[in-house]
């Protein structure tokens, strides 16, 4: 929309994104610089409206940042007091003893927290010094220079027609320039899509790999509550299905926070990710914590997973992506915001060095470089192999393999090398006609419960006249190809029910309920075809979590 007249703002470094990356980034570039102009851009309504609470933090990220965080009132309340992993079936579970598993994998020191109140918190550390940060402001372009740089962004686009026009009652929104623009969207962010795909940063690199991860709060009895205690599961009930497993942590306040992550590359169409996380919570062990409390709040995110070799090129002209919007996320220790806190600093430390230069609108290589090389890239690379092992050869195998691998690579080697993952998680779907339908269980509304219900308490509310930011390519596929080939599985993987198959007059109809949309872009990567394009709508919109 070149021909929008745009007022533009300068600065030194664009931030896009108000999640642990971005914001440590901002922190840092203050630290280093206070006369440095910093601002950050966050769709959310608020700071931490787009996270919903509920994570084990490894404070590493934050030592390095802010020594003093606990003098300063972070919110990290709740230690890790106890580690349980089990393995499930239908009827019961078996403990797995800690004693032999890889250091790595031991929560001692680490901290079950609401990752939307620390960012709350870093939010206001970063305001304190100076940055400037816009929540409400979603993103929707990027602005390139003359010589095909990043050069900025447009953030602040309001009453857009509903067939994507501007009309007189249209807000153009503002152009912020950077000297860098940092993109910290989180996982499949639409900036960072375009930026690896117009610069071909993922060239050389494994396919990058996701799951999606739906939680639940719940307020259980306090005789059931143990604060501190960090659960995972494997198991039922998944099985050979799809890889995944389930978290359960029990914070303060007689809270805890009840997680189901279903890996994307699942075959059979017929899978209903939400639904399994339903059955999950019907399990002996977990129904007897549940019952007699109340779900509180809901939520769901695509998660990456495809860790140190489909990490794509994090640099281009005059950007820089940090944290999942590269994919930093250690999988089997189910822990990525230490991560993202560590790219959000060492990219304001390229950024910073670069400005000093007299530089501007090149790729910050030394950014690249430090992740690598430095604590992100040693944490992710000794658990390379855990994730395509799975894919490969199943979960008992990868558990005892990948075992074996992480205790090798705590010394220093690796039995496997490094083994790539193939596949896309689009590409691993297959035809309808070689699976069976599943036959779910209906949600007993004390436990279990449906979509459109669990969505109204992830409190997501979308402008019905706006354009629908579910953008398909081709509206014909999904009738013409997905339903006939695959059984159109965007009825099942969405978390939120967006997708309908519809039985009309004339026939089948397909609808984008896209008002239910948690921003989730399990679509945009789960889609068979690669017809849907997940982009921002208007900033305010989507989830809005509630502070807890």
């Amino acid at each position: 929309m070149s021909e929008i007249e745009r007022e533009a703002m300068e600065y030194d470094v664009v931030i896009v994104g108000a999640g642990p990356a971005g914001l440590s980034a901002a922190i840092r570039l203050k630290q280093l610089d206070a006369d440095l102009n910093v601002v950050v851009l966050e769709k959310g309504s608020e700071v931490g409206a787009h996270i919903l609470s509920g994570a084990v933090l490894d404070p590493c990220g934050l030592d390095a940042l802010i020594p003093d965080w606990k003098e300063k009132g972070a919110p990290l309340n709740t230690p890790v007091k106890e580690d349980n992993f089990y393995m499930l079936g239908e009827g019961g579970e078996i403990r797995i003893p800690n004693f032999p598993m890889p250091p790595l994998m031991n929560n001692h020191g680490n901290y079950i927290v609401s990752m939307g109140n620390v960012c709350r918190w870093m939010a206001e550390q970063a305001e304190g010094m100076g940055v400037e940060i816009f929540p409400g402001m979603a993103c929707s372009e990027l602005v390139y220079g003359e010589n095909g740089e990043v050069k900025g962004v447009v953030a602040g686009v309001f009453g857009v027609e509903p067939d994507g026009t501007y009309g007189d009652g249209t807000e153009p929104g503002m152009e912020l320039h950077g000297k860098y623009v940092f993109l910290s969207e989180g996982v499949r962010g639409s900036l960072a899509k375009e930026v690896i795909a117009k610069y071909d940063l993922q060239a050389g690199k494994e396919p990058q790999k996701f799951g999606v991860g739906m939680k639940e709060i719940w307020e259980i009895d306090p005789a059931k509550h143990k604060e501190g205690t960090v659960t995972h599961t494997m198991g039922w009930p998944l099985n050979g299905n799809a890889g995944g497993g389930s978290f359960i942590y029990h914070l303060e306040n007689n809270q805890v926070y009840v997680g189901f992550v279903v890996h994307l590359n699942y075959k059979n169409p017929y899978l209903f990710p939400y639904m399994e996380f339903q059955r999950f919570k019907h399990h002996p062990m977990v129904a007897e914590l549940l019952e007699g409390g109340k779900r509180v709040a809901y939520g769901a995110r695509a998660i990456s997973e495809g860790g140190y070799q489909s990490m794509p090129k994090m640099v281009a002209p005059g950007a820089a992506l940090l944290g999942c919007s590269v994919g930093m996320v250690n999988v089997p220790r189910i822990k990525g915001n230490h991560n993202a806190m560590l790219s959000g600093k060492a990219a304001a430390e390229a950024a910073y060095a670069a400005i000093q230069d007299g530089r501007s609108g090149d790729e910050l290589t030394d950014y690249e470089a430090d992740v690598r090389s430095g604590p992100i890239g040693k944490d992710l690379k000794k658990v390379r192999n855990v994730k395509p092992m799975w894919s490969k050869w199943g979960m008992l195998p990868s558990l005892a393999l990948g075992g074996l691998d992480m205790w090798t690579n705590t010394l220093g080697f690796s039995l496997f090398g490094t083994l790539g993952h193939g596949k896309t998680d689009a590409a691993a779907t297959e035809e309808a006609s070689k699976h069976k339908k599943i036959d779910y269980p209906k949600p007993d509304g004390k436990l279990s419960f449906d979509r459109l219900t669990n969505v109204s308490f992830s409190f997501t509310n979308h402008e019905e006249e706006q354009p629908c930011h579910l953008q398909l390519a081709d509206p014909n596929v999904p009738l013409n190809v997905n339903l006939p080939k695959f059984d159109e599985p965007a009825q099942r993987y969405c978390p939120a029910g967006v997708y309908e198959v519809l039985e009309g007059e004339s026939g089948p109809e397909f609808r984008v309920n896209f008002q239910n949309c948690v921003h989730c872009k399990t679509c945009d990567i789960k889609d068979p075809s690669q017809n849907i394009t997940w982009v921002t709508p208007q900033g305010g919109e989507g989830p809005n979590y509630p502070n807890m």
